[in-house]
């Protein structure tokens, strides 16, 4: 399989917005079911997505010590993010009862400053 190349600035943008699509997801109701197949279809998609994010991320977090940056992409933060979406996407197609929920939002920014290396 030919590796992902790092992630671009434009890709960086854009990638609160992607995960902020994503989080609508994963902020469903524990005791909520998968509607349809279809539904669930898409939510694993979804997940397998994420999976392929994160790797793509990891891969990129490998590359990215450029000497000399002002900015670096926090790519400890993304991870985190990810996995609170994995999880709340997990929770959805497999609610669990009388288990309350992790109400902590993503923080969406990823920008490092100050020399400071991911």
């Amino acid at each position: 399989m030919k590796p992902h190349p790092p992630l671009s600035a434009n890709q960086r943008r854009l990638l609160p917005f992607a995960m902020a699509t994503l989080v609508g997801f994963s902020l469903a109701s524990t005791e909520a079911k998968a509607s349809s197949a279809s539904e669930q279809a898409n939510l694993e998609v979804m997940i397998r997505q994420l999976n392929a994010l994160e790797d793509t991320a990891r891969r990129s977090a490998q590359v990215a010590d450029e000497p000399g940056q002002r900015y670096f992409f926090d790519y400890e933060r993304l991870a985190t993010d990810i996995q609170r979406i994995r999880q709340g996407l997990q929770g959805y197609l497999t609610p669990s009862r009388a288990q309350p929920r992790d109400p902590v939002e993503l923080t969406g920014d990823y920008t490092l400053t100050g020399g400071r290396m991911p």
